[in-house]
């Protein structure tokens, strides 16, 4: 008997939504085939089987929200098909993380008003705090300077302190007018949306974590955004003379994409501040220049991330730009691919959107936005003249970089797009 697990997929996911099952019971499996499909709030995912047999037994339906390392489903040789009962204590397990009780009263007490410790529950350790919170609470606490120890007892099992615990504690801190459950819940609907004849479609556990993730940004982050236009004729004269051959000698196709991670690397070197992290009071610089891309999916956005972006040509840059994207569509990504990222890029001019605003994903101090590029008359030493132009925004936290950095950010870009020089084949 072979024993299905709800996986872990990154330090920081406690638990996973299985949003489809790919086989049913009775179903024979090879080992490594994909069996479920499974959406945290980083990734989602496809899971395969541990090893080949029939499956005999799925203990959890489609929507259901399972801890981690919980029996899913049980993988046999086919003789106990609909006769396996789950393992004592896992649905309990699994329920509790999914639908935490209501929070006692000291789950999260005023910023002013320490939980109370007594004789018979004495304050814990780091270490038992630890063990009583998830790699993201911590995360969270971090950002906003907050003490675990504060908030008391959580509302999770054996009193751990969950997500939900810690984003309610942070908006009592700050001192809101009615303080959601978690941070998500300034978008709930007001009564007079739904009106008509409508449907309700709950978002995704992708859904809410992005969104829990952009309010967290614009509201740690004083975001704003400069905008320069670039002359992009060089670059498109360049890839218009070698596309033919560039997709004949590497089987796949070179976009303007490369073109502009070369330049952002190069800007990333002079200007370290954006290529930055903050962590409370302290901008951690980063050595390594790790550039997230935005990849949008029909359910979501990813932004998975090129490694040493920098020390890649052209082509190098334009195979991981396509293995990534391709395996974020198709549900292939690690969790680890779309973390730790020191800067990242929004190309959404690849939907012919000529200028946005990006949002700051954190805790990075900027991203850049790349606007479509379109042959535009400017004016060129008094004569109009027929250019390649595209607009680059530059959205910053200005707490970490002024916008004068910022701007010379840009420039530097500009120069090494227009100035291009560099061989492609």
């Amino acid at each position: 008997m072979g024993e299905v697990l709800m996986p872990q997929m990154g330090e920081s996911i406690v638990e996973g939504t299985i949003t489809k099952w790919l086989k049913q019971p009775g179903d024979k499996v090879e080992r490594d085939e994909a069996l479920f499909e499974i959406s945290t709030d980083k990734v989602d995912s496809e899971v395969p089987a541990p090893e080949a047999g029939v499956l005999e037994a799925v203990f959890f339906p489609e929507g259901d929200t399972v801890a981690i390392n919980t029996v899913v489903a049980v993988i046999g040789d086919g003789s106990q098909v609909g006769r396996r009962e789950a393992p004592a204590g896992d649905a309990a397990g699994s329920a509790a993380e999914a639908a935490p009780a209501p929070p006692r009263a000291e789950a999260a007490p005023a910023p002013d008003v320490p939980a109370a410790q007594t004789e018979a529950d004495p304050a814990p350790s780091e270490a038992q705090r630890r063990l009583r919170s998830s790699p993201l609470v911590r995360r969270i606490a971090k950002e906003h300077g907050i003490d675990l120890a504060d908030l008391g007892a959580g509302s999770g099992r054996g009193g751990r302190i969950t997500k939900k615990d810690i984003l309610a504690y942070v908006e009592r801190l700050s001192q809101a007018p009615a303080a959601p459950a978690d941070a998500f819940a300034a978008f709930h609907p007001a009564p007079e949306a739904r009106f008509g004849r409508y449907t309700v479609q709950p978002l995704s556990a992708m859904r809410r974590g992005i969104a829990e993730h952009m309010v967290r940004s614009m509201r740690v982050s004083p975001h704003v955004s400069t905008v320069h236009q670039v002359d992009c004729t060089a670059i498109a004269k360049q890839r218009a003379a070698v596309k033919d051959a560039f997709l004949a000698q590497n089987g796949i196709k070179l976009t303007f994409l490369p073109f502009f991670l070369r330049a952002a690397s190069s800007a990333l070197k002079a200007y370290p501040t954006v290529n930055a992290s903050l962590d409370g009071r302290d901008l951690i610089l980063h050595r390594e220049i790790d550039i997230g891309i935005a990849v949008a999916l029909d359910w979501g956005l990813l932004v998975p991330v090129i490694r040493n972006a920098d020390e890649k040509s052209v082509l190098g840059l334009q195979r991981a730009v396509n293995d990534l994207a391709a395996r974020a569509r198709g549900k292939q990504l690690k969790p680890e691919e779309t973390a730790r990222g020191t800067f990242s890029i929004s190309n959404y001019g690849s939907y012919n959107s000529l200028l946005a605003t990006p949002a700051i994903n954190q805790p990075q101090t900027a991203i850049l936005g790349l606007g479509a590029v379109t042959k535009t008359p400017v004016v060129i030493d008094d004569a109009i003249a027929i250019r390649s132009m595209a607009y680059l925004t530059l959205t910053f936290d200005h707490r970490a970089i002024d916008g004068a950095v910022a701007d010379q950010f840009l420039e530097h870009m500009r120069g090494a797009i227009e100035g291009w020089n560099e061989s492609i084949l």
